[in-house]
């Protein structure tokens, strides 16, 4: 280790000649905020110390080091530097387990840093780190069309990858909405009966069933419905559920209401006041003969459908 005005500075005797290169050291330079900086961790181990030694002359000197010659680092910044570059310091130094965020510096703040070491190591690396930032500026300047050209690519990119996320949320809107029309043929038992319960699945609130035809298969169909949806069946007269079969199930799936109506021809669901489907056979026959299901987006006729329903039918 090495003395220096009272301070000791622990010296690593194991480090590499090259690190002190220029290439290599250009390579922990890194833009952040716009601004050429080096890693607290990379300038103590070309310093021969450790981190914690160089933060703490920073804190000592803070009114030498404004923001232009030192700054810490956000967390966002640093989970970014910790996937764009794999650095020894990062290895070396655990940042996984760092308690703080790391510092880094400027080429200002390079410079008075090692004003205030006054080491002999500190001057002369520093040197080399100097003529880093140098190079490295000359370099950008060089090459200032390329970086430009790149930074427009890199925007391009991320205006499709804007227009892709919207073209996806499209997508699962119209995943949300689900099918228009489908149509089943003899034999497709499960297939229709599916499609029905996913629709009874998609209710929140309430579900009106308009069939003539209703027995005691359609409870079963109902009863996986979410909780708490109130469910009103409109059906003829001389339909096969019993006040029985209504007071069972309600004993277990609440609740479920059934009014008598001869005003229907056709079956439909309506789910949450918000939904229409048409369906082409009474829901105790699906897949028994060929027949289809449509959706019906017109909001006038959802709400004509469920008013009309009040008016005709008769709670029994």
């Amino acid at each position: 280790m090495e003395k220096d005005n009272g301070n000791i500075i622990l010296v690593n005797k194991d480090s590499d000649v090259k690190k002190y290169e220029t290439e290599h050291i250009k390579n922990l330079i890194y833009t952040i905020r716009g601004k050429q900086v080096m890693l607290d961790s990379d300038v103590a181990d070309l310093y021969h110390c450790e981190t914690k030694y160089i933060n703490r002359v920073v804190k000592r000197n803070i009114e030498r080091f404004p923001e232009e010659f030192c700054f810490q680092l956000m967390e966002k910044e640093f989970q970014n530097l910790r996937c764009q570059f794999v650095t020894s310091s990062f290895e070396k130094q655990n940042y996984g387990g760092r308690r703080y965020l790391p510092y880094v510096f400027t080429e200002q703040g390079i410079a008075m840093l090692s004003a205030l070491l006054k080491s002999n190591i500190a001057i002369k690396v520093s040197i080399n780190i100097m003529k880093a930032f140098i190079e490295m500026r000359k370099f950008i300047a060089t090459n200032g069309q390329v970086f430009e050209r790149l930074t427009t690519i890199e925007y391009k990119m991320l205006e499709h990858d804007k227009k892709f996320d919207i073209v996806f949320n499209e997508l699962q809107k119209n995943e949300k909405i689900g099918f228009k029309q489908s149509i089943f043929f003899d034999g497709q038992v499960y297939d229709a009966y599916s499609l029905i319960i996913d629709i009874i699945k998609k209710a929140k609130q309430k579900i009106l069933l308009i069939d003539n035809y209703i027995d005691d298969s359609i409870l079963k169909m109902l009863s996986k419905k979410n909780k708490n949806v109130e469910v009103v069946i409109l059906t003829l007269q001389n339909s096969n559920l019993t006040k029985l079969d209504i007071n069972k199930f309600n004993k277990q799936y609440p609740t479920l209401k059934v009014a008598i109506t001869n005003k229907f021809h056709d079956r439909f669901i309506v789910i949450d006041n918000k939904e229409l489907y048409h369906i082409g056979a009474s829901l105790k026959d699906l897949g028994k003969k060929c027949f289809a299901i449509s959706r019906i987006e017109d909001d006038e006729y959802i709400e004509k459908i469920s008013n009309y329903s009040l008016k005709t039918g008769k709670l029994c």
